[in-house]
Parts: structure tokens; sequence; C-alpha cells
């Protein structure tokens, strides 16, 4: 029933988002120099690493770590990749991933490969069972804000009372977190 659903949100998005995503193409390649997607190495379900794409927001040659992790994040910016990553746009290559079957529309968000206590805790509690998601509860419940142990634990409450009606819940939240801009550090 998942997949039916995401396949079907799916469609729907592409549908929509086909020509935004078409001038965001643009519009990242004639800010900086390089591509304008970026390919992350991440964890998916059974702790097995794909490549999830998103609009490039740092400059070619930033460290593959998690922003919070660079000294000065700001300085690894593109001219644009505040605004993306303030309105989530950078998350929309994200749909191509959906499309292959590596992530959901909801789920735990994809660790990158190198977050050893993120994947570790996650597989002690059995949340690496999940596919990852675009939107998860934890991203609406605090985001950039939260822990490690606080992401988990939320990825643990989403594992218990994952549901159609509970995805769907999350992505109306999703939904207005995004255009409130809330919980967004970087």
């Amino acid at each position: 029933m998942k997949r039916c659903f995401d396949v079907l949100l799916l469609i729907l998005a592409a549908i929509v988002l086909c020509c935004p995503m078409g001038f965001l193409v643009v519009f990242v390649r004639i800010s900086s120099t390089g591509p304008a997607l970026y390919w992350s190495d991440r964890i998916g379900r059974n702790n097995i690493i794909f490549r999830m794409p998103k609009f490039r927001t740092m400059r070619s040659g930033t460290p593959a770590v998690a922003t919070h992790l660079l000294a000065n994040p700001q300085a690894h910016l593109t001219p644009i990749g505040a605004f993306l990553r303030k309105t989530s746009l950078d998350e929309l290559p994200q749909l191509w991933s959906i499309l292959l079957g590596d992530m959901s529309f909801v789920g735990p968000r994809p660790a990158l490969f190198n977050q050893h206590d993120l994947i570790g805790l996650r597989t002690q509690a059995g949340v690496d069972k999940l596919l990852p998601g675009l939107t998860g509860w934890a991203q609406v419940n605090g985001r950039d804000e939260l822990s490690i142990a606080d992401k988990v634990a939320l990825d643990v409450e989403y594992l218990q009372k994952k549901s159609l009606a509970f995805d769907v819940k999350i992505m109306i939240l999703t939904v207005f977190r995004v255009l409130s801009r809330d919980n967004v550090a970087h």
C-alpha cells in the first residue's frame, strides 16, 4: 500500500514540479560552477548505501560531511544555496530515489554514509529496516535542532506507529513546516 501511495504521489509531484525543477537546474548552473545535482552516498534500508540526488547548494570540493560539522558552512554555500536549503527546494531531486524505490515520501531521513553514530543507534533500534524518506516524523518535530538521540527516538516512534494515515499526517505537517521554515538551521 505504501509503495502505491508513493507512486501516485510521485506522478502528481512530477506533473506539478517538472517546470519549476527545470528552472532550478538552470539557476544552480548559472549561479556557480559545477553540476546542478549533487549525488550523496546515503544509508538506505538494511544499511545499504545508495546514491541520493539533491540540487547542489555547496561549492564544488566541499567535504562530504554533515553541514554542522563544517567549520564555516556559510563559506561553502553557493549564491542560491541558502535559499534552496531554507525552502527545502534542494530536496526535490530525491523524487528520483523514490521512483527507484530507494526512498519513500515518508520515513527516517537517510543518514550520510559517514554518520556512524546515527547509523549505529538506528540499527540497534531496528529503524534500519525502514525505507528512508523525503520527510519524516523527526523532520516535523525539530529537524536540524534535534540531537541524534532525539532523532532516533522519533524514528522509533514512527516505526511503532507507521500507517498510511500517519504518513498523510506527516506529509501535511511537512508542508506547514516548509512554508513556515521551522527548525531549519542550515
